[in-house]
């Protein structure tokens, strides 16, 4: 089932009023807020097997019948297109009538091909001018529709997150070519990026604040030295704005997460920046994303495939973007061992909260610890530094 912003809800809807086969397993990557079903409602027997936890399978009907599998995105491409059976996708003609992926192309290429494909032709929208052409030949049934795209609204910054954000925007260099996730704190930095020069946008999303910079002449692409000139996404989140804007600019071009994630790619693109959010880093510099209160709250998602892949472009670098504290400043995130890893210390160029950025590379150990501690809350500092010292 395609998931985030292309979810075929026509289909969705459907089959939950459907008396279905038993023992389904379906599979998606879903995105919190715009991918809300619960599969295992619809039946006694009916599965799902995801790879990013949401609120709505945390509190399923039937818990156990929720797998989460930790898995890059990357490599979850490489897993679907061996273990799906059917795709549910969804598509659109462009303003040229070319039938084309709506706006979430992550595992398409891995599914097209391989599977038996269910196409909802959604007549809501228009599909990006530079999204995925299918070919009607390799579509096995096509279900049409008129169901409006699910939408995600651009969070709000507050003062914590717009403090990040130009610690952050200070970091990035005319040309660099940036990555980035969703929420207030990206946004945020995109939002402070107005007097940089030559940027561009290699990543698994494009949402108001990439359009803005791309409008506004910050995002070119010129100096980018793959896909010069073009901005390479695997989705698009946000309003219909937005969506109406991505079917006049074929310079926002689809890809898949075997392109868009893959670490070959992303080497050969200089300056490549990846900036993503974290639950909590421990003193070691070791990165959990996705474990929180005793249990799994979203997933490995795309960030590591990045943060890894950063590491091999020349001038590239990986930063970590946070608030220093959590629940209304009770919980530090610079902790003095993280619950799960995500990444590992060796992943991580920068971390930066609101107090500061932490500068890890080429530091020895105990020195990393410090300069962590540094940009951690002050009432935390003390115990975080005790806790150092009884090791």
């Amino acid at each position: 089932m395609a998931g985030s912003s292309n979810e075929p809800r026509g289909i969705v809807t459907a089959l939950s009023e459907a008396r279905l086969p038993d023992d389904l397993t379906f599979l998606q990557f879903p995105l919190p807020g715009l991918n809300v079903t619960d599969f295992t409602a619809w039946n006694d027997s009916a599965r799902i097997e995801t790879y990013f936890m949401s609120p709505t399978l945390q509190k399923a009907a039937d818990p156990e019948r929720v797998q989460f599998v930790p898995m890059q995105m990357r490599w979850v491409f490489d897993h679907l297109s061996k273990n799906v059976d059917i795709c549910l996708l969804q598509g659109a003609y462009d303003r040229n009538g070319v039938l084309r992926l709506g706006p979430n192309v992550d595992f398409a290429d891995a599914l097209l091909g391989s599977a038996v494909v269910v196409l909802e032709l959604n007549h809501s929208f228009y599909a990006p001018a530079g999204g995925v052409a299918i070919d009607p030949a390799s579509i096995d049934l096509i279900i049409e529709s008129d169901v409006p795209l699910a939408q995600l609204n651009s969070a709000t910054a507050d003062s914590t997150a717009i403090e990040i954000g130009r610690r952050v925007a200070a970091l990035i260099e005319d040309g660099d070519c940036l990555q980035t996730g969703i929420g207030a704190i990206p946004g945020a930095i995109l939002s402070q990026l107005t007097d940089k020069n030559d940027l561009g946008l290699h990543g698994g999303l494009i949402d108001a604040g990439g359009q803005s910079l791309i409008q506004a002449g910050n995002v070119t692409g010129l100096r980018k030295t793959r896909d010069k000139g073009r901005h390479v996404t695997g989705m698009a989140l946000g309003e219909p704005a937005l969506f109406d804007w991505l079917a006049e600019t074929p310079e926002v071009v689809f890809r898949s997460a075997d392109y868009t994630h893959e670490a070959s790619v992303i080497r050969d693109i200089h300056q490549f920046v990846s900036i993503n959010s974290a639950v909590e880093v421990d003193l070691m510099g070791q990165v959990n994303a996705e474990f929180a209160g005793g249990r799994q709250i979203s997933g490995t998602g795309g960030s590591v495939d990045f943060m890894r892949s950063a590491k091999g472009s020349k001038g590239g670098r990986s930063i970590i973007a946070m608030t220093a504290t959590a629940r209304g400043g009770s919980v530090s995130r610079i902790v003095p061992k993280v619950s799960v890893v995500t990444a590992l210390r060796t992943d991580v160029d920068r971390v930066v909260t609101e107090y500061g950025v932490a500068q890890l590379t080429g530091l020895p150990v105990l020195e990393r610890a410090h300069a962590l501690i540094e940009i951690a809350a002050p009432q935390f500092r003390a115990a975080l530094t005790d806790s150092l010292n009884q090791r």
